[in-house]
């Protein structure tokens, strides 16, 4: 599952995150995901999430040292189903080792969250990680992406699985996808294999878009094989969990 949380917006009023956690709550909560990538939210505003969806998921986040006024994607995990081995944040900059770094002309420091682990039933290994690129300019995001691949890609094996998910702000029609996929091998969209018609996920808090694409995607390798795919767009007496549908994703580790 991937769900831009949007940020604790004071101004956002009765959409505010005090009045939508619980439906945030719900959303994932009914869905049950063995992985959650999450975009947005500061460090006190995920610390809520965690504390609200414990022992059913755990953040991910040992590797780091928040930075009070930066934005974090994050990977949530059921410990249940996976077995931590380590994660890590790369920032999508020049200097991607740098905390709160930013190039290419980025209106804010983005970065991509990663984690490491073995399914345990299965005994397989995997690769997950949770993104969030730039939301104005189509030649910074493609920029970011190539800093992407360059680091991530020397941890994943070609034995693991990898899960690529969280907010790109564009379409998968767009030239993100194509570097993504020329830098991993066998990376597919599960929407694409399945057949599903192309939605939006961006909605401004209202459930409704009048322009708008599918932002928000979930990227898995040949090692998954996909049953289903979808945007959540539940809601209690008009309030969303977010301004973005979270994308959910049904993948089996057993390939025929």
């Amino acid at each position: 599952m991937t769900a831009n949380i949007r940020f604790d917006n004071p101004e956002d009023g009765d959409h505010a995150w005090p009045h939508r956690k619980s439906v945030m709550e719900h959303a994932i909560r009914s869905f049950a995901p063995h992985i959650l990538g999450t975009q947005e939210g500061r460090e006190p505003q995920l610390r809520d999430l965690e504390q609200m969806l414990l022992p059913e998921l755990q953040l991910a986040t040992s590797h780091r040292s928040w930075i009070e006024e930066r934005m974090y994607p994050c990977l949530f995990f059921d410990p249940k189903f996976i077995e931590l081995e380590n994660s890590g944040d790369i920032w999508l900059s020049e200097t991607p080792q740098v905390a709160g770094s930013k190039s290419f002309d980025s209106a804010f420091p983005r970065l991509v969250t990663w984690m490491k682990g073995i399914f345990k039933e299965t005994k397989q290994s995997f690769v997950a990680a949770s993104i969030h690129l730039d939301h104005l300019k189509s030649r910074t995001r493609e920029q970011q992406a190539k800093i992407l691949v360059q680091e991530l890609k020397p941890l994943v094996s070609e034995n693991d699985i990898f899960v690529l998910l969280g907010d790109f702000n564009e379409s998968p029609q767009e030239d993100v996808r194509q570097i993504l996929h020329d830098g991993f091998e066998n990376l597919y969209d599960p929407w694409f294999i399945l057949d599903k018609p192309e939605e939006f996920t961006h909605h401004d808090l209202k459930g409704n878009s009048r322009e708008g694409s599918r932002i928000d995607w979930i990227l898995v390798n040949r090692k998954l094989k996909p049953f289903d795919i979808f945007v959540d767009k539940s809601h209690k007496n008009g309030i969303y969990p977010s301004d973005h549908f979270p994308v959910k994703a049904v993948l089996s580790t057993t390939i025929d």
